[in-house]
């Protein structure tokens, strides 16, 4: 279908990323006549186009809600031998499996037009009103536009305050944010950006094309990149079914950090700076080449129109950031004093939230590294992140009406950004702005101007996908009791539990066996660490789900156990789904 010259719609998305298509795809299953604008053939954004098929963050059962739980359940019914392959993650895919779970949901909705290939030129304004943006051959006009591009690209373009880079400790008073930005902060204005590339293992005695070198060669850099993990392990960090390799690799890989203000300086600019990091990522790919054997190689045929294994994009951490109604600080997402979650975020006494993450807050810079305070607990027999949620007035520009965020450029402290980026997350983030729109057309409303309990009604009760909106560790979406638990903390906050577990959660509760038959001896090791002990070796043992996460606290220690499980031989892990009776 040809583009029209002009398009009027309820709701344009501007960018085909992980928050946008989530937007988009919310919007319209709400009613909403949406038209999404992408630069390139694929949506996703970082779970797809960008390859990063190996997420971080709401892991937990209890956080595998709206459409982040939808996506993993469509992807454990269609990737052959299940997401369990890599250390770095529990889920790992084909990104080509992924963007056609997006493409037909996409397909699915009559009120959703998708546009490839048009980057976004002008964002057309009355005063402090955005209604359009006019793209290179044909302008749209919108009652709700979203900003959706991996950089803020209409913030710019709209001439909306948004902030680039760090802030220091007067800024918002952050605990790990700099007294003063130094040399070495304004070189690292933001985190590193990383060209993913997927390598192939052809198999013993089979050779794989050469990988050329690339116009610069950095070989010495990657020198030791696996020093301290082997070879082995090093290689499972991102392993991907069909015995291919995701390389996002932080530790003298191809995390790319150089001149990155270049990013939002100039079309020109940016082009340059985007070359360098292919060119390091290849260059990481030749050195891998090089020191591992040609039976490894590039993998091709993953990404449309590209043979040398390379996303089609980067993987941009940080964006250009709006300057919103409110901003998320390092403190909002940090444990309350004697606690495992975060405060709930509250305005005039009433809970903001929208949506929710766990993640741990990670920073990623080239040539050196930045320690904050640490915001992690151990669960279910690993470590994971402790979980905080986001306010609805952190997608809402402080003055301008029209326009909301939805992607990695909401209101956030570039500290807070280092957990709030992440895939699931950043899901969460669309799905809300997403369902804010739709709700606003049904309204006649703008965004500011939406209550936040009708938004977060909308969430819980979406028939597709309900989203929590209350990070709670043992209330899970299947159970009778989810959506009273959190309407409960959304009327009494000052009762939200410092450990984010809900009251009178039944003890046990029906669990799918999936996965193998496991039995052998479980040892106790300390506080959530565990281990079977089998006749052939040994599994740290995992869970993801609250009841077993009980269980395991207090099963006897060197006592015969059995159940049902998943076992990842990339992390020597038991992922244990039940528990037989004692």
């Amino acid at each position: 279908m040809s583009p029209l010259d002009y398009y009027n719609v309820d709701v344009l998305v501007v960018g085909g990323g992980t928050g946008g298509t989530a937007a988009a795809i919310q919007a319209a299953r709400r009613g909403a006549n949406t038209l999404l604008v992408s630069d390139r053939s694929w949506i996703g954004g970082m779970l797809t186009a960008a390859g990063v098929c190996a997420p971080d963050g709401n892991e937990l059962h209890a956080f595998q809600t709206g459409l982040w739980g939808a996506f993993l359940r469509e992807l454990r019914q269609r990737q052959p031998g299940g997401l369990d392959n890599a250390w770095v993650s529990f889920f790992t895919f084909d990104p080509r499996i992924g963007e056609r779970i997006f493409q037909d949901w996409v397909k699915k909705l009559p009120n959703l037009h998708w546009i490839s290939g048009r980057v976004p030129q002008e964002v057309r304004r009355e005063g402090d009103r955005v209604f359009g943006v006019r793209f290179e051959d044909f302008s749209v006009e919108a009652k709700i536009v979203l900003d959706g591009t991996e950089l803020g690209d209409l913030l710019e373009l709209g001439e909306i305050p948004y902030r680039w880079g760090w802030e220091t400790r007067a800024e918002f008073d952050e605990p790990s944010a700099p007294e003063t930005l130094d040399e070495q902060f304004q070189r690292y204005p933001v985190q590193a950006i990383t060209w993913v590339a997927i390598l192939q293992d052809f198999g013993k005695g089979n050779t794989a094309p050469e990988i050329h070198a690339p116009p610069l060669d950095t070989p010495d850099r990657f020198v030791g990149a696996w020093t301290d993990y082997g070879v082995k392990k090093f290689l499972r960090y991102g392993r991907l079914p069909g015995k291919r390799f995701m390389l996002n690799w932080p530790h003298r890989g191809n995390d790319y950090g150089e001149g990155l203000n270049r990013l939002v300086e100039s079309t020109e600019a940016r082009a340059a700076c985007l070359q360098e990091a292919k060119w390091r990522s290849q260059s990481f790919a030749r050195f891998l080449q090089r020191q591992l054997g040609r039976r490894y190689g590039c993998a091709g045929g993953i990404f449309p129109h590209e043979e040398s294994g390379l996303a089609l994009h980067p993987y941009f951490r940080e964006s250009r950031r709006l300057v919103g109604a409110v901003t998320v600080r390092e403190q909002d997402v940090l444990p309350m004093p004697g606690g495992t979650v975060a405060p709930l975020p509250l305005w005039d006494d009433a809970v903001e939230s929208v949506a929710v993450g766990n993640y741990a807050n990670d920073h990623h810079y080239t040539d050196r590294t930045f320690p904050v305070v640490s915001k992690t607990l151990r669960w279910g027999g690993r470590v994971t992140g402790t979980p905080f949620s986001l306010p609805y007035r952190c997608l809402i520009p402080a003055e301008i009406d029209g326009l909301l965020a939805c992607e990695k450029n909401i209101s956030v402290s570039h500290i807070a950004n280092g957990c709030t980026r992440l895939q699931p997350v950043v899901m969460g983030i669309g799905q809300a702005a997403g369902m804010a729109a739709a709700l606003c057309i049904e309204r006649d409303c703008q965004p500011r101007e939406l209550p936040v309990r009708a938004l977060q009604e909308a969430l819980l009760d979406d028939a597709a996908a309900a989203a929590s909106v209350v990070p709670l560790f043992d209330s899970l979406p299947d159970r009778p009791d989810w959506r009273h638990w959190q309407e409960y903390y959304l009327d009494r906050p000052d009762t939200y539990p410092l450990n984010g577990r809900s009251p009178n959660t039944p003890a046990s509760a029906p669990i799918p066996k999936d996965g193998h038959a496991f039995s052998g001896e479980f040892r106790c090791h300390g506080t959530q660490d565990y281990e079977l002990i089998t006749p052939d070796g040994s599994w740290r043992v995992v869970t993801l789900h609250p009841t077993i996460d009980r269980a395991l606290q207090t099963y006897p220690d060197r006592r015969p156990i059995s159940g049902w499980g998943r076992f990842n031989v990339a992390g020597n892990w038991l992922l244990v789904e039940s528990i037989a009776d004692r």
